[in-house]
């Protein structure tokens, strides 16, 4: 009976381990290896350029962006204004892009004044993306936060067309601002 317990137990105790060894490499393939990300990728683009460049850090820089129709008066034309602060050393939230709006900006507005006065012009900031890693946005460490209507910003899910957002800022226009300075 002792040899037949004790089997018991050296059996419990293998299945154990087999268990745990299985929860762990289940654990270890589902993160995404940091390789995995596409060269293509524009946040990793990005993060190279602002690193091969400038050292590293990004500091208050903005940008004149895209002219959209006001979706309370599609009569009515606006601009983004955005704004970007990158610091490779931070360990959560290494990219942070604001977005505010203004009226649409004629020539001779560009002439005197910047994109930050324009940024200012905004009041408030309607959108916020943070970034922690190269990839698509929405991996973890990745937050969005929208203001709607005069409240300030909060927390909001990351959709496709969040996504699509982001990209669309970072690729085809801070990518392009960046690379001109």
């Amino acid at each position: 009976m002792n040899r037949f317990c004790g089997g018991i137990k050296a059996a419990a105790l293998i299945l154990l381990a087999i268990g745990w060894a299985g929860s762990l490499l289940t654990g270890l393939s589902a993160k995404e290896k940091p390789g995995s990300v596409d060269p293509n990728d524009p946040t990793l683009r990005f993060f190279q350029l602002v690193d091969s460049t400038r050292g590293g850090k990004l500091t208050d820089f903005y940008i004149i962006a895209d002219v959209y129709r006001d979706p309370a008066s599609p009569d009515e034309e606006l601009q983004h204004i955005l704004k970007a602060d990158y610091d490779k050393a931070r360990a959560f939230g290494k990219l942070h892009v604001y977005v505010r709006s203004v009226g649409k900006i004629q020539p001779e507005q560009l002439k005197t004044y910047t994109a930050k006065e324009f940024y200012e012009f905004g009041l408030t900031d309607q959108e916020k993306y943070i970034k922690s890693e190269p990839g698509s946005f929405g991996r973890t460490g990745d937050v969005y936060l929208r203001a709607v209507g005069d409240r300030p910003l909060a927390s909001a899910p990351i959709t496709d067309e969040v996504k699509k957002s982001y990209e669309l800022l970072v690729s085809q226009h801070l990518i392009p601002a960046l690379e001109k300075k």
